[in-house]
């Protein structure tokens, strides 16, 4: 549809943490860099792992933790090395039906509740079912890259 796009994601693992009790642009701070530790070496192997794209936060209805999460690289999917910080864990997401919506720019968490809240009328609108309560953002550039940014809001289809 020309407002948004329906992606079949298939299972894989995500490297993750739980920030509670901050505001969203400070709970992604402190996720993204206990992440960006645990691809640094801050795990069983001491091994460093590419940083990948989207890094995702879970944003629930009336809840003040976010979960942030890092895609775990193709070639360790298998066996991602485990994280020595106890905040920090491998989680593995089942293959799912996404509605996804794309904006450039920076990112705010005001602007990706904004686009949350414009993919949902949308898909009201046209009688797809998705699971309300809660939804993605996923943020794909570097806070250096200044042009051509791409951020995604994602809610998963009922």
């Amino acid at each position: 549809a020309k407002d948004y796009e329906l992606r079949q994601y298939e299972t894989a693992k995500w490297v993750s943490t739980v920030i509670r009790g901050e505001t969203q642009k400070e709970a992604m701070r402190q996720g993204f860099w206990k992440l960006f530790h645990y691809i640094q070496g801050k795990n069983e192997k001491e091994m460093k792992i590419d940083m990948t794209v989207p890094v995702t936060c879970l944003v629930k209805s009336s809840c003040t933790d976010f979960k942030i999460s890092f895609f775990v690289p193709f070639e360790h999917q298998d066996s991602p090395p485990q994280p020595t910080d106890s905040d920090v864990f491998i989680e593995e997401r089942k293959a799912a039906a996404i509605f996804v919506r794309s904006f450039g720019g920076f990112a705010s968490p005001e602007k990706y509740t904004e686009e949350a809240e414009a993919l949902a009328r949308v898909l009201r609108n046209r009688g797809q079912p998705f699971h309300e309560d809660f939804f993605y953002t996923a943020g794909y550039d570097s806070p250096f890259k200044l042009f051509n940014r791409h951020n995604e809001v994602w809610y998963f289809k009922k």
